[in-house]
């Protein structure tokens, strides 16, 4: 059953990213199986408006003030005569919000129970429970997910994080991971030159590099932030390249943690042993990871990391550490890992060296293991039976496995049962919904509740002032069909043929 679906986030292109480029190369699949997809995300430097991406993939650029990493500043409601407009002009009938952080994502996802859509949230991250910020944004998350009707998490690590921060119930959690376009992540091929980030480079697959190596190279493909852990490589490099005298360092990427990085290569005198490249753009990636051997991810949290699959498809070793979801991406003669502790780092990272330096580890069949484990394909198709599963296509047994009608228990909002509706999916009325929100805390549960009400009532002050007659419904980007069976191209035994 096709389906018109509209995936809202602050995080989109141009900016680079694991929730970027997932939110494309899922919308680009779900647009092959035959769906509409919409993305509505914030104005970025030199893109406002209406943008067309490849297959015909429709980008709203909408122009909110942005206040801290690409994140926009949270209104509540200024955003709703927006997305009002947009989502009755093309006629949307599921809203998927991605990101903890995206005060879009939470807002469309209000607005859209409001209206009376489907929704979806897909987690991407992982949160702890004891500082300001987190208890902060795990309220926020609360409050979101209170009236959503299904969320996808990207590891199981991920999932029983988001469980507990949201106080979900667990059935409506789905694992649905990342995956690669494995095709874009070759090894080198044969006979083909090593290529600079601008300069990328092409060819068939090639057999493992002459052993042993003389030089191995150490890749590193981060934002220069606290939490992936620049901090532990800050203190590591200088210890491998005096333990490994054969040991080079490449990175790329942008972050504050840049500045110390400089820092210490200029005070322990390794210009010549580390490269830094600045922030590269994600179809230069490729040209990078394929410079090096080993890929070195420290992160202190993570919930899936996609670049690690990026590097094992690349023909890399991976040593990364044992946190989050990580340990759930490969399996283990692919990775080594390390605890998120300086000298265990540089303790796995060094054997792998010396490993690789010797011929012991051969990563010759990694990109054809990798193609096989991740694809997009896959995950549209298990996000296809989610859609199918709130929008009622699937009953209560073949969505949750359990009986239709049958009570939810640890329902949110509170530690009572709830009785859900079809494929328990929670019902539109405001009552109902104004219980499910009440539930939230002593006093944030009825700051919800107002919040809630007041989206209410400006929904029908909007649905008076500007009448849904009076917006145009936008013309569908042009898919190809095949011809019916009982064509006379058909009957005439020639082959299929296709139109738009």
């Amino acid at each position: 059953m096709p389906y018109t679906i509209a995936m809202v986030s602050d995080f989109f292109y141009p900016q680079p990213g694991g929730v970027e480029s997932h939110i494309y190369q899922l919308s680009t699949k779900l647009i092959d199986r035959g769906h509409k997809v919409i993305i509505i995300t914030h104005a970025y430097q030199g893109r406002t408006g209406i943008r067309y991406l490849t297959n015909g993939l429709k980008v709203y650029h909408v122009p909110f003030f942005v206040i801290y990493l690409q994140t926009t500043f949270p209104t509540v409601f200024s955003f709703f005569p927006m997305f009002r407009n947009i989502i009755i002009r093309e006629q949307v009938e599921i809203v998927h919000g991605h990101a903890s952080l995206s005060n879009f994502c939470h807002e469309a996802i209000l607005h859209a129970r409001t209206m009376g859509l489907r929704t979806v949230f897909t987690d991407h991250s992982l949160f702890g429970f004891a500082d300001a910020a987190s208890i902060l944004t795990n309220k926020l998350l609360k409050f979101a997910l209170s009236d959503v009707d299904h969320v996808i998490c990207v590891s199981h690590t991920c999932k029983e994080n988001t469980v507990l921060r949201a106080s979900l119930d667990p059935l409506m959690v789905s694992v649905i991971p990342n995956a690669v376009v494995a095709e874009n992540f070759r090894p080198l091929a044969k006979d083909e030159p090593i290529a600079t980030p601008r300069q990328p480079s092409s060819g068939a697959l090639s057999p493992q590099r002459p052993l042993p190596l003389e030089t191995v190279t150490i890749v590193v493909i981060s934002r220069l932030f606290y939490n992936k852990g620049i901090d532990l490589l800050i203190a590591a490099i200088p210890r491998l390249c005096a333990a490994y005298p054969y040991a080079r360092f490449i990175i790329a990427g942008s972050g504050p943690k840049a500045i110390d990085l400089e820092q210490m290569i200029e005070r322990n005198v390794l210009q010549d042993r580390v490269e830094m490249l600045g922030a590269i753009r994600h179809e230069e990636v490729r040209d990078v990871m394929v410079r090096g051997h080993i890929y070195l991810h420290p992160s202190l949290t993570e919930a899936f990391g996609t670049v690690i699959v990026e590097a094992a498809s690349c023909g890399l070793y991976v040593v990364c550490t044992r946190v989050g979801g990580i340990p759930e991406v490969l399996p283990l003669h692919m990775t080594r890992f390390a605890k998120p502790e300086e000298d265990d780092i540089v303790a796995q990272a060094g054997s792998a060296i010396a490993a690789m330096r010797a011929g012991r580890i051969r990563t010759e069949r990694f990109h054809e293991q990798v193609r096989m484990m991740y694809s997009w394909t896959d995950v549209a198709e298990r996000t296809e039976r989610v859609y199918d599963g709130i929008a009622g296509v699937l009953s209560e047994e073949e969505f949750y496995g359990c009986v239709e009608g049958e009570e939810v228990a640890g329902e949110v909002g509170g530690s009572s049962s709830v009785v859900r509706g079809r494929s328990g999916v929670a019902n539109f009325a405001l009552i109902d919904r104004l219980k499910r929100y009440y539930g939230c805390g002593v006093w944030a549960g009825k700051l919800f509740c107002i919040c809630v009400v007041v989206d209410y009532l400006l929904y029908v002050v909007l649905e008076f002032i500007f009448p849904r007659a009076n917006i145009d419904v936008v013309r569908d980007w042009p898919r190809k069909k095949a011809i019916d069976e009982t064509d006379e191209t058909e009957k005439l035994g020639e082959e299929k043929t296709w139109i738009t």
